[in-house]
């Protein structure tokens, strides 16, 4: 919190105490470049500045890069099958990548097809996945699909109580609680089977989700480590 001699600065009310319970970091300013500029090509945090070493992003936003990773064959457009195997390569079962693949195609395809005509074969258009972007999120997607730091890095200052750079499966559904935005049903939804799916295939062995594996799904690297992390074992 800002020094009490500059009230402009303070990001506490005392007469709203939800301001205190979920902080804010006011020295990302100074771990990181203008923190408020939403990056289109990087995934940055103070830890990576860059973005991911060696993640190429191919021109691609990085909500892009997020999907992308589900363009099995690199045409610029994602088939349930490609998402079955997308899935399967994270390491998810037969039962849960079958039907996550058919529950997000048919979630996707019809907000990003390039005309008004449905595709009967559920096709997600990589180019305009921005188009599908749902709300009660972290919004650290903004909506033409960059990558906004500080959002980022209020994920971990507002609900990361026991570490200060993970979630536990606790503060995970706390934070999904609180970025409800009212009537958002499908934004519920969605949000939750997100980063319910993430937790179940990136926490860690003490069963934190950490900050690098959260920021690497925004950019699609998580998926490369795990699939080759399957690979290899």
């Amino acid at each position: 919190m800002a020094s009490s001699s500059d009230p402009s600065m303070e990001t506490a009310a005392p007469h709203a105490a939800v301001t205190a319970e979920r902080k804010l970091n006011p020295d990302l300013q100074e771990q990181l470049p203008k923190p408020y500029l939403a990056r289109a090509l990087a995934a940055v945090d103070p830890s990576h500045p860059q973005g991911t070493p060696g993640h190429d992003a191919r021109g691609l936003s990085v909500l892009q890069q997020h999907a992308a990773f589900f363009d099995r064959n690199g045409d610029g457009i994602i088939y349930p099958w490609e998402t079955f195997q997308g899935l399967q390569a994270i390491g998810c079962g037969f039962p849960v990548s079958f039907t996550l693949a058919i529950v997000i195609n048919l979630a996707l395809s019809y907000p990003t097809q390039p005309g008004w005509m449905p595709s009967l074969l559920l096709s997600v258009h990589v180019k305009n996945l921005h188009k599908a972007k749902h709300g009660s999120d972290s919004e650290t997607f903004d909506t033409e699909g960059r990558f906004d730091p500080s959002k980022f890095d209020a994920i971990f200052s507002k609900y990361g109580r026991t570490q200060p750079n993970a979630l536990t499966k606790d503060e995970l559904n706390t934070m999904l609680k609180a970025n409800r935005n009212m009537y958002d049903f499908i934004g519920w939804g969605a949000s939750s089977l997100e980063w319910k799916l993430l937790y179940s295939v990136a926490k860690d062995k003490d069963g934190l989700l950490q900050r690098d594996a959260i920021r690497g799904v925004f950019d699609g690297s998580l998926f490369e480590r795990l699939q080759d992390s399957k690979k290899s074992s």
